[in-house]
């Protein structure tokens, strides 16, 4: 089965969901109507990754005006159990396209976030979410971590779905987690824009020996609003300069890396070179040694089945 798929690379009105929702509509129905079957957006598209802000926190300190920011990012965050999630699947479903994005994710039991990945299918409507186990660094402040019940993957009409965000990459047996359900498309949002993450990503490809479809933003500090744009100081101009990527199971580059512009990254992978590129290795196979080696998970899910 051959299918193609776009990365794209682009950036969000940022602290705005409405018009980052008005931007995603409008950027699927243009790549869509290019053939894609798959569109992947960076972490946290909606409503921004918010590089280079301390939501006034400092070890053993907060400010007011850190609360206020927090609580602005939660207001424009989105609500996947209500309307927030109707639209996303409209915009799929209208377009017939798949469509996986990074969001900051509220859930209205609560007043924490998550950094998420949210899989929506055209004929079939939400399949579910993946929520960062593990944020990295400063991210802690503002993302709370998940649970095993988030190392979701689903086996879909173009293919057999999953992946991690960010950094939860470079945790090998968050990895593993991925590749043990069979993961043949794998996608890795990021806001990491440096040139060994794209070492990585050909490691995980050639790990894995599935398809990786790295996504990142395209971002600048003139992008963010006139009141945020202090927040930042320590940031250059380029905050991100993009670096989306498309590498197959042998660890080649199929397309990008896309660098200091926004675009989409496109190609068509044949799921067959999944199958031919484990002929001399599979982690999962004959490389997997399960008389030496048992991965456990905790509470992972079984892989769901599209119908």
């Amino acid at each position: 089965m051959k299918i193609k798929v776009g990365v794209i690379q682009d950036n969000p009105v940022f602290f705005d969901k409405e018009k980052t929702l008005d931007k995603l509509q409008t950027l699927v129905i243009s790549y869509a109507n290019q053939g894609h079957e798959l569109l992947v957006f960076p972490e946290s598209f909606i409503p921004g990754y918010p590089r280079g802000f301390t939501f006034g926190t400092k070890v053993g300190s907060r400010s007011e005006e850190g609360r206020t920011q927090y609580a602005k990012y939660y207001e424009n965050s989105v609500d996947l159990g209500g309307p927030d999630l109707h639209r996303l699947e409209t915009i799929s479903k209208e377009n017939n396209v798949y469509l996986i994005i990074g969001i900051t994710e509220k859930q209205n039991t609560n007043g924490s976030l998550f950094c998420s990945m949210v899989y929506i299918s055209p004929t079939n409507g939400y399949l579910g979410v993946h929520r960062k186990i593990k944020p990295t660094a400063a991210e802690r402040v503002i993302w709370a971590e998940a649970d095993g019940t988030s190392l979701v993957t689903y086996d879909t009409k173009i293919g057999k779905l999953g992946g991690l965000i960010c950094w939860e990459n470079y945790m090998p047996l968050a990895r593993m987690a991925m590749f043990q359900k069979g993961v043949e498309v794998y996608i890795a949002p990021t806001a990491d824009s440096r040139d060994n993450w794209i070492a990585t990503l050909k490691h995980i490809a050639l790990e894995g020996r599935c398809f990786v479809l790295g996504c990142n933003q395209y971002f600048t500090k003139e992008m963010y609003p006139k009141e945020y744009q202090d927040f930042p100081d320590e940031e250059e101009s380029s905050i991100s300069k993009g670096g989306s990527v498309i590498i197959s199971p042998m660890g080649e580059i199929m397309a990008g890396p896309l660098l200091d512009q926004a675009g989409i990254v496109s190609a068509e992978l044949d799921l067959n070179q999944v199958i031919r590129s484990k002929l001399d290795f599979d982690v999962i196979g004959h490389y997997a040694r399960e008389d030496i080696f048992k991965l456990t998970v905790k509470h992972q899910p079984e892989m769901k089945k599209e119908p």
